[in-house]
């Protein structure tokens, strides 16, 4: 779909069902929801979108793609799509994008549901390790690190339970497929600014979930999302790290779909039974 000058790959559901948008994170793609998506579809209308320069999205040009250009390419495809109010779901760099959008243009959300996400600047002391993972990627490849990056985004349940070898497998094939040009992405993360400033601006009901494992948006992340959003409710994920939703999907669903009845229901979000837990 052209959007803002490059063309995003865009999945829509369709249906009558209330709109829920799905945001990705760095070097992954929309499929990374491809179980939420599953369990929703038949409720829900479900987009999901690659951001520029990544996934199945057009390539990008110049040093960085920055997060205000991603979220400025949200803001056309919710407005190309001519979109009622609609649920947000983003994990990591697609929550960068959701706080900004939730923040700047309430009108535009039903809720916001923030996975696996931070909304202070990249920490220093992860700075220096990440540019060089960043200079083998844009020279040599993905596939050179591959081994170094499978740690930041996966927790360590999910990376040594057997049971999880296929699915493991495949995010690394994917995680190494990744185009050079992806050096673009993690530099516009990189240099991200923060926005805590901006969250009392939030007026949406906002859930925050994080892998309790999360080592790339450490939980305590989370707790500060949760405390400068007035009414958020914080669930904790058991087991999983910074790409929850494909290490423990069934978790996160079940917590996705509670908090979406409790805001259609016009209740306030509960907890939801089973293996995710509120903080």
């Amino acid at each position: 779909m052209p959007i803002n000058g490059t063309s995003l790959w865009v999945d829509d559901t369709g249906g009558d069902g209330p709109p829920v948008l799905f945001s990705h994170g760095l070097l992954m793609s929309g499929r990374m929801f491809d179980a939420q998506v599953a369990a929703l579809s038949g409720r829900f209308r479900c987009i999901r979108w690659d951001h520029r320069g990544q996934g199945r999205s057009g390539e990008a040009t110049g040093r960085s793609i920055g997060i205000e250009q991603v979220t400025d390419d949200a803001l056309a495809l919710i407005r190309a799509l001519a979109l009622p109010p609609a649920h947000f779901v983003g994990l990591s760099m697609g929550g960068f994008v959701g706080m900004r959008l939730a923040a700047r243009h309430p009108a535009l959300f039903r809720s916001l549901a923030l996975l696996d996400t931070s909304a202070d600047p990249e920490p220093a002391e992860n700075v220096p390790r990440y540019r060089r993972l960043n200079t083998v990627a844009r020279w040599l490849g993905l596939r050179l690190v591959t081994g170094r990056v499978m740690p930041i985004m996966f927790g360590r349940t999910f990376l040594a339970d057997p049971a999880m070898a296929a699915e493991r497998d495949r995010w690394r094939a994917h995680l190494a497929g990744n185009r050079r040009g992806i050096f673009r992405a993690v530099t516009g993360v990189v240099e991200r600014a923060g926005v805590a400033h901006e969250l009392a601006n939030v007026r949406c009901p906002t859930l925050v979930l994080v892998g309790d494992e999360d080592v790339a948006t450490v939980p305590a992340k989370a707790e500060r999302i949760r405390d400068l959003i007035a009414g958020a409710t914080l669930v904790r994920v058991p087991a999983a790290g910074h790409s929850s939703s494909v290490e423990q999907p069934a978790a996160v669903t079940a917590a996705l779909e509670a908090f979406l009845a409790s805001v259609e229901g016009g209740r306030p979000p509960v907890s939801p039974a089973g293996p995710a837990s509120a903080g």
